[in-house]
């Protein structure tokens, strides 16, 4: 089910989306399409040139996957999400969307896919799922 769609302007060529809390200063994209640590990930996106579309989808974990053909998955994992709400946006903060809880506070199962992985990505889906017991 998609909770959230959004244009989203970015003054910089990398979006971060996950916890509330701060993005580690040691996470590195360096030359791949998407990085990640426990708490964000980072994804390589068009800066100033268009709006980068971005869905979120909340799954159960036997549908965790892309919604649109010829997107595909640069990070399939886990993020700790300690108030159960996602945020999306430029990692020097500019932009930024947060959802209202997407569940309870915790690890949740996380799939990030784009329009394309080999060059700064124009539309982004995130899947956010049940991490089973």
């Amino acid at each position: 089910m998609q909770i959230a769609g959004l244009d989203l302007y970015v003054n910089h060529p990398v979006m971060a989306l996950g916890s509330t809390e701060w993005i580690p200063t040691t996470l590195a994209l360096e030359d791949r399409p998407a990085a990640a640590c426990e708490t964000h990930i980072v994804v390589r996106v068009q800066a100033q040139v268009q709006l980068v579309k971005v869905r979120v989808f909340i799954e159960d974990i036997s549908s965790v996957g892309t919604k649109q053909d010829g997107f595909a998955t640069v990070f399939d994992g886990s993020l700790l999400l300690a108030d159960g709400r996602l945020v999306v946006g430029d990692v020097i903060g500019q932009s930024r969307y947060t959802t209202n809880l997407v569940g309870q506070p915790g690890k949740r199962r996380v799939t990030v896919a784009v329009d394309n992985p080999n060059r700064p990505a124009g539309a982004v889906d995130i899947t956010l799922g049940e991490i089973p017991l």
